[in-house]
């Protein structure tokens, strides 16, 4: 008899083994399997075969790679005309690495009418170890010394793959952004992943692709080398 998912992970298992995302639930959308961990080596394998984490407190780490997959293509990122009216006005300043344990715990904050969070003490302690090794990266947008939004997420080879956002000033998210496509684009990135489409990634520019053709893309833009340079010394916007 054929296995199915979810499939279990040994947390003992040194290779870090993945199953094939294609044989992923259907309902939930995209559940391949659970168990595990989340140390450093087992997130980048998982991100490199379109694979990311996403669980809620009681329950086991879960695995996902769901059909069809959000992705924006950094020279086709969306601004729209009120969009374009905040970033003219130059409220904000953007910065890239020099907030991050501030980022993802303004992402990890409950959300308006949302019970908890799904980025738990352990998924902080995990991303920010992977900060520290240099796959892991924040956007801060500051306004006077405040910082009102940001996002954080994984970068192998020339692949950005978001994991969240927060905004606590009007498009502060938006801004930051819109900032890091610019620069994803300069950096000759081919890909950003946005896991499952939202209104607020469909109004950046989001589209929906087959997950094969996600894991196409994958396989070829993770291998290549980026031209980026130290990220936190590279960036910097003024008001």
């Amino acid at each position: 008899m054929t296995a199915q998912a979810p499939f279990w992970l040994d947390p003992q298992d040194a290779r870090y083994r993945f199953p094939d995302p294609g044989l992923a639930l259907r309902e939930p959308n995209g559940l391949l399997a659970l168990g595990g961990d989340l140390s450093p080596q087992r997130l980048l394998a998982a991100y490199r075969k379109g694979i990311f984490p996403w669980y809620n407190e009681g329950q086991p780490i879960l695995w996902w790679s769901p059909e069809p997959r959000a992705v924006l293509y950094p020279d086709r990122i969306k601004v729209s005309r009120s969009l374009r009216k905040t970033l003219k006005k130059k409220l904000y300043t953007v910065t890239m690495d020099q907030a991050f344990d501030k980022v993802i715990n303004a992402c990890a904050a409950p959300r308006q009418n949302e019970p908890g969070t799904w980025i738990l003490a352990e998924m902080k302690q995990a991303y920010c170890q992977l900060h520290q090794l240099g796959y892991a990266h924040s956007v801060e947008c500051w306004n006077n010394g405040k910082l009102v939004g940001g996002l954080y997420g994984v970068a192998i080879g020339k692949v950005f793959f978001g994991e969240s956002m927060f905004s606590r000033e009007t498009d502060a998210s938006k801004v930051a952004f819109v900032h890091l496509a610019g620069q994803l684009h300069q950096w000759e990135y081919g890909l950003i992943d946005g896991q499952v489409s939202s209104a607020h990634l469909t109004s950046l520019g989001a589209e929906e692709i087959p997950r094969q053709e996600f894991l196409t893309q994958l396989e070829h833009l993770c291998e290549q080398k980026s031209v980026a340079g130290p990220w936190q010394l590279n960036w910097q916007f003024g008001a």
